[in-house]
């Protein structure tokens, strides 16, 4: 968003409150995790993908005041601000889960939702030699909802392709009451679990992890105090997730934490010269590096028109995708709305495993976000979307 709106303004007039020294393209740990990519390569300097234009202030926010269009940094700094972009992200909270942060430093158990943990995921998967490979989704919302069964995949192909397999019982928990949300991606991955024998139990929470027996519980969600426990010789956890501490206390925030926004126009309900995007809001879609793309033109056309005293008219129609690896090669490339529609781009079927989405995100989609979406210029397909089906689509 700074991107975009430096094009815009004079020098100096933007500024981003951003405390790390590392930025990191994320959506690439899934293959990180697997062996395809390295962690160098999902990284940059902040310096380097931050416009040049812009005002950056290297600290945290610690208090926002939206009544009186400040915000306090962790020096005590107090920023005013005429118009306000939060983009916040959320926060990774292994520390839930009983045993899991004492678990991840045993080899067994793994993550690649965080640049701590993401490199050792390769080596557990290489390591595992057969029994119970388990991988879990929590209950909260998470960023890439489709990212726990990419790596489970991935895992399942890698013991596959070097003769484990025999001896591999893959095994997925969800919190869920499905294995993913949109009924036509759900059915093509039903029937790849069911082809290539991955147990799934829907309705299952990890609560606890017992490193020295390797034993992982679980809660049923469905029969509230009973506890399954399971053995495990490999444990991918995806960890419960929340909204960064710092907003839960904010008046920006609903009453679940998370940042209060209109979700046709991205405009908070009830500070007007506040916009928010991403993981950090309470938008009704799946949080993606997709839906961001869709979610910053919106954005900016809108907070321009708010500037300029003009109504505002841009909507997101929720559009989100999930490029769902399915194994080395292979891919559903899902797309869908608010409705939970397929919204796809190509005038193909999506929901079927195809080479050209795995192309697709291994190298196509990095070379979109470092080079264009960082960038300020790249909004989702749209275009390509309309133009592939002969502007009938949305």
């Amino acid at each position: 968003m700074a991107a975009k709106f430096t094009k815009r303004f004079e020098p100096n007039s933007v500024a981003i409150i951003e405390p790390n020294d590392v930025h990191y393209y994320q959506p690439m740990w899934t293959l990180v995790g697997g062996g395809v990519k390295t962690f160098e390569q999902s990284r940059r300097a902040m310096k380097d993908v931050l416009p040049k234009t812009a005002k950056w202030i290297k600290e945290n926010a610690v208090q926002f005041d939206p009544n009186n269009n400040l915000i306090v940094t962790s020096s005590g700094q107090k920023i005013s601000y005429d118009y306000l972009i939060m983009a916040t992200g959320l926060q990774l909270d292994y520390h839930k889960v009983k045993g899991l942060v004492e678990a991840l430093k045993t080899g067994k158990v793994c993550s690649i939702y965080s640049p701590v943990y993401v490199k050792q995921t390769f080596s557990a998967i290489k390591n595992f030699k057969g029994g119970n490979a388990v991988f879990t989704f929590p209950n909260t919302p998470i960023k890439c909802p489709g990212a726990p069964q990419k790596i489970m995949y991935l895992a399942e192909d890698y013991f596959r392709k070097h003769g484990i397999h025999v001896d591999a019982n893959v095994m997925y928990f969800t919190s869920l009451p499905v294995i993913f949300g949109v009924k036509k991606y759900a059915n093509a991955l039903m029937k790849i679990v069911e082809k290539r024998n991955i147990n799934v139990s829907l309705r299952h929470n990890l609560i606890e992890v017992v490193p020295d027996k390797n034993l992982a519980v679980f809660e049923n969600l469905d029969k509230p105090g009973a506890i399954h426990t399971v053995n495990y010789e490999l444990l991918h956890v995806t960890p419960p997730m929340s909204p960064l501490d710092v907003l839960k206390s904010s008046p920006l925030v609903d009453g679940s934490g998370w940042v209060d926004v209109n979700k046709d126009t991205l405009q908070h309900v009830r500070f007007s010269n506040v916009f928010a995007i991403g993981d950090c809001t309470n938008l009704p879609t799946s949080r993606t590096a997709a839906g961001i793309a869709a979610q910053s033109g919106v954005l900016y056309r809108n907070l321009v028109s708010f500037i300029e005293k003009k109504p505002i008219s841009a909507i997101y129609n929720g559009y989100t995708s999930c490029p769902l690896i399915t194994g080395y090669g292979k891919c559903i490339l899902a797309e869908f709305d608010y409705n939970q529609q397929p919204l796809e781009t190509f005038p193909i079927n999506q929901g079927k495993e195809m080479w050209m989405f795995y192309f697709m995100k291994k190298d196509l989609m990095p070379q979109l976000y470092w080079q264009l979406m960082l960038r300020g210029n790249w909004e989702g397909p749209q275009l390509i979307r309309k133009l592939a089906h002969f502007g009938m689509s949305r």
